[in-house]
Parts: C-alpha cells; structure tokens; sequence
C-alpha cells in the first residue's frame, strides 16, 4: 500500500506543471484560499491580485485541475510573497516545492535579489519548506494573524546566496 501512495504522489508531481494565473482562474483560486486559510482572503481581491502588474501569480495544475496557487509582488529589487497554497489533499506531494522554486527562478531572472514572506508561528510544515529554499527567520509580527492572535514570523531570502548554494 505504501509503494502504491508513493507512486501516485510521484506520478501526480511528474503531471504537475506551473502556469501564470488569469482572472478566469479566481473562482477556483478563491476556493483554495478557503481550504488552505484559516483567514482567506475574498474572491475579489485574488483576482484584484491575479490581475496586478506589479503582482506575480502562478498556478500549479495537475491533470488540467489547478490545485495550488502562489502570489507575490516585485518592487524593484525585492519581492513579497503574500500567498502559496496548495490544496489540503494535494500536500506533501512536492507540488508547493515544484511552484515555490518556480517562483524563485522567475524572480531570480526579473533581477529580484531580496524575498520577504510572512508565515504562521506554529506552521511547521510551511517553514520547513521555505527553511528548505534558504529562507531564514528574520523577525517576527506579534498578533499578526489576529482572530487566531496568532505571531507571524518573517522570514527572508537573499536570492544569489540562495542561488549559490544550491538552495533554489
């Protein structure tokens, strides 16, 4: 059984491909954002965000259904990752990994060489993901997530260190 859920994690990630999100993606962005968040953000502002020239939004799709989403935003030099989800029964797939490092060779490209990001304090799996990629803590926002009052801890990436040592 075992040999079985791990071929089909393998198979999904190989059928896996990233894509640049269009508005005609906000439903189904927004239904994810419901599914992954504990506070989602509204239909209207993902496409809002999808539809952003300074935003950067890409998609992860597997066999033609989107199944996870990342959004940043590029400021000269330096990129804010506001969002990535992905579906709760599409994780632990190497599916976020797939688009996070997409993400960061496309910035890389743009010539972005700072990356900031909030994540959730007690969100292990997310940190260990962006630990993963480089990304060091670098401050915390206390009562950042606040119905929850929950810290967020800032976490940053200097890409060509990142770059350099393999990590991206």
């Amino acid at each position: 059984m075992r040999a079985e859920a791990t071929f089909e994690r393998a198979a999904r990630r190989a059928a896996a491909r990233v894509r640049p999100l269009t508005f005609a993606d906000g439903k189904r962005v927004a239904e994810i954002e419901r599914k992954a968040f504990l506070d989602p953000w509204p239909r209207y502002a993902l496409e809002t965000e999808i539809e952003n020239p300074q935003a950067r939004a890409l998609g992860i799709e597997t066999n033609g259904k989107l199944v996870g989403y990342v959004i940043c935003w590029v400021v000269l030099d330096q990129a804010h990752i506001g969002k990535i989800a992905v579906l709760p029964e599409f994780r632990r797939q190497g599916l976020g990994d797939r688009l996070l490092r997409h993400l960061l060779e496309a910035l890389n490209q743009q010539g972005v060489r700072e990356i900031h990001l909030e994540v959730r304090r007690s969100s292990q799996a997310a940190q260990n993901l962006y630990k993963k990629h480089g990304f060091v803590v670098t401050g915390v926002r206390k009562n950042y997530y606040s119905k929850q009052r929950e810290d967020a801890l800032v976490m940053s990436l200097l890409l060509k260190e990142g770059i350099r040592y393999g990590l991206v």
